[in-house]
Parts: structure tokens; sequence; C-alpha cells
């Protein structure tokens, strides 16, 4: 069984409830509640030795702890805060085959900066012939935003964690970003993937990022010094520059009510 003590913001110490590291069943609803409470109140690079200790490293048959990042505008946060702790924890990219020139270069760059474990994902589809054969005849603009995050987005994320199988995945969402996000909570299970989603930045602001980048060094996405602030496929009608006033979340699927492209969602795409 494990039990891990940590330290919050206030220096009170932390104790999350015991369980055996690996297994997959679900925290009783009262022991979920007190470790969401205590880590409300957690930095998130104690979340995520919490995190290390009670789901392990990722193992070749499964297993432990993999974590997600698209390689956008300030994703090298929450990769930084990871790999302090866990150097080769797998980083899960999903590439949809319409990611940016400049995301899968900065992806690289930094796979070679800091030797990050990076598992690259892809589409089955071939991109040309995907956009061909769904109707859509002008490749900067998608008219069914959700069909093609569900086919090329989606249905890599859930392939990727089938194969690799893990008892937890941290992911950086923050709870400032999508209504969806703001009703997530910081340890929460995921029947889609079977696993853990550990979201240790959620309570944090965009200021809080920057500030932790800038502490470390980090650099941003090259995009982002141009109104990207978040940054996904390359059509202009899901990711664009923002400008002065507008939402950091604006720039993605603008005109429309669409605010995911589905991973983040235990139900996927259908939103």
């Amino acid at each position: 069984m494990v039990r891990v003590v940590l330290s919050n913001r206030e220096g009170n110490t932390v104790s999350s409830p015991p369980y055996a590291a690996g297994q997959s069943e679900r925290f009783s609803t009262d022991e979920l509640r007190e470790l969401n409470g205590r880590f409300e109140k957690t930095e998130p690079l104690e979340i995520i030795r919490w995190a290390a200790e009670a789901f392990g490293a990722a193992g070749v048959g499964g297993g432990g702890l993999v974590m997600t990042s698209s390689f956008g505008a300030d994703s090298m946060c929450t990769v930084h805060l990871a790999t302090r702790v866990i150097p080769d924890i797998p980083i899960v990219l999903i590439n949809t085959g319409y990611l940016f020139a400049e995301t899968i270069r900065f992806m690289e760059e930094m796979r070679s900066r800091f030797n990050l474990n990076v598992r690259e994902y892809h589409t089955h589809n071939d991109p040309i012939v995907w956009l061909s054969v769904n109707g859509e005849t002008d490749p900067r603009v998608r008219n069914n935003r959700d069909a093609c995050c569900a086919a090329n987005k989606n249905s890599v994320m859930d392939r990727a964690m089938k194969e690799l199988s893990p008892t937890a995945w941290i992911r950086g969402v923050r709870g400032d970003q999508t209504e969806d996000r703001a009703k997530s909570e910081i340890v929460q299970w995921f029947p889609r993937y079977n696993a853990w989603a550990v979201s240790p930045i959620l309570r944090w602001t965009s200021r809080d990022v920057f500030q932790y980048m800038k502490k470390h060094d980090l650099p941003h996405h090259p995009l982002w010094e141009k109104g990207y602030v978040s940054i996904g496929c390359n059509p202009a009608t899901c990711t664009r520059p923002i400008t002065a006033g507008e939402d950091e979340r604006a720039g993605r699927w603008a005109g429309s009510d669409k605010k995911e492209c589905g991973i983040n969602l235990d139900m996927g795409s259908n939103i």
C-alpha cells in the first residue's frame, strides 16, 4: 500500500489515501474528495511527486505514468514540471497530420535540448485523401471540425492510451481555459482511457505559467510571439492568432461553439 506525504503552499502536511500502486480501481468518493480538496492548495511539482509515488514509472507491459503534450504555446511548463520528477516519462504527442510545421520543429528541438522521451502517434489517415473523401475542398478551412478531430485526433489518442495502458497520465489543462476544464478535478478517473487523469496546473492561471517559464528560462512555441497563444492544427478555422482583449482560447475553432478537441473529455469529441 502507498501513503504519500508532501507539503502544500502553507507548509501543512498533505497525505494521500493509501492504495496499491498501479491498481485501476477507483478511490472511494470520500477519499477522492479529500485528496482533491488538499491538492487545491498544493504546488504542481508536489502533485507530480505524489503521482510518481502513487502510480510509479511506466512499464513495458503498461501501468505507471505517462503524460500528454501538444508542444503548443506554453506546453514546456508542464513538460518541465513532469521531467523534474520523472526525467524519462513517456510524452505522448498526437500528430493529426495537420499540425503546424513549427510545432514539429519545436518538439524536435525540445526533445533534443531536454532529452525528452517523446512518443509520437500519427493518424492512420492520409491527410490529403481524408480531406478529399470528406468533402473538405480547402485545406485552410475545416467545415466539419468535429469529424476531423474525431478521426485524426481522438481515435489516435484512444489508440495511444490503449497501447501504452498507463495507470495514470499527466495533462496540462487549466481550469481557466474552458468551462469543461473548470469543472475538472486535479485527480479524476477516466473510464474512456481506463486511467486516472492528473492535472497538476489545473488551478494555475496563464500568469502563473508565464512566471514559471520565465523563472526556468523555458521557451514558448515559436508562433506564440505572433499572437498564437493556444495552438492546435493549422487550418485557420482551427487555430488563429488572437487580438488584443480576446480570451486566450478565442483563436481555437473561431466562429463556432466548439471549445475542445475531445481528448480531455471522457465522452470524446461529441461536444
